[in-house]
């Protein structure tokens, strides 16, 4: 442990796997106490959990969907009844339901701005509440805000242009309040929503660095935004794609 957020409270939305999990390792080894959210992986959470525990860390995990305001909400609330206050808000729950434009169902465009943007606003309108300087709000955003690369994730790329988006005014509304607010923009990573079979080779070839990236380099940047080091970052989209877009 770097003890690096020691004293500081985080929340990780959509925290029990992919790069949400090891967002929650490293946030816990840096010292901070550690709530998650998740939607539907009760086992996955519980045994997260149980391992942070096990290397005495602290955590706690919070069932809420983050397609539901209330839900979303309430988790804040209950982060900070927890532990008595919030630090570090970590925007991570995403889904990625692919279509092209002939037939993609209505219900599904909603469903992707319910959880994919609407849950970034209503995070953050909670979390302030309970934020005071220093305070760090971080977005897990994609590439796929700057270039898409392949058909079938239109409305997801926009979604995630639309947080880019937002995450810049939201850096001039708490700029004056010492709150730094930022998004991480991974590019092909090694999770379970990234495409497989030939979709995967085909984006591996476009990489400079020639390999999908991994979940805990993506947490990496996170701890980074999350830590006193990066005090003068905000309303930054910040790339980690292995030269995807260079």
């Amino acid at each position: 442990m770097s003890n690096i957020l020691s004293g500081k409270v985080a929340l990780v939305t959509g925290g029990s796997r992919g790069i949400g999990a090891a967002i929650v390792r490293r946030m816990a080894r840096d010292g901070a106490a550690v709530a998650l959210t998740y939607a539907a992986s009760d086992q996955r959470a519980a045994a997260l959990a149980a391992e942070i525990e096990s290397e005495g860390g602290t955590v706690f995990a919070i069932h809420a969907d983050s397609g539901d305001p209330v839900a979303l909400k309430q988790a804040v609330a209950q982060t900070v009844e927890r532990f008595g206050r919030l630090d570090i808000l970590v925007n991570n729950a995403g889904i990625l339901i692919r279509g092209t434009v002939d037939d993609y169902d209505l219900a599904d465009f909603d469903r992707m701005i319910a959880v994919n943007v609407r849950a970034v606003l209503v995070a953050v309108q909670a979390a302030v509440r309970h934020m005071g300087e220093g305070g760090r709000i971080i977005t897990i955003g994609s590439v796929t805000a700057d270039r898409v690369g392949v058909s079938g994730a239109s409305v997801y790329a926009m979604t995630k242009g639309a947080v880019a988006a937002l995450i810049r005014g939201l850096a001039r509304d708490l700029g004056p309040r010492g709150i730094t607010v930022n998004t991480v923009q991974p590019g092909p990573t090694e999770t379970e929503m990234a495409p497989g079979g030939t979709v995967r080779d085909q984006l591996r070839s476009l990489i400079a660095l020639g390999r999908m990236g991994k979940d805990t380099e993506i947490a990496g940047l996170v701890a980074y935004l999350a830590g006193p080091e990066s005090s003068f970052v905000t309303g930054a989209a910040l790339t980690i794609d292995g030269g995807y877009l260079a």
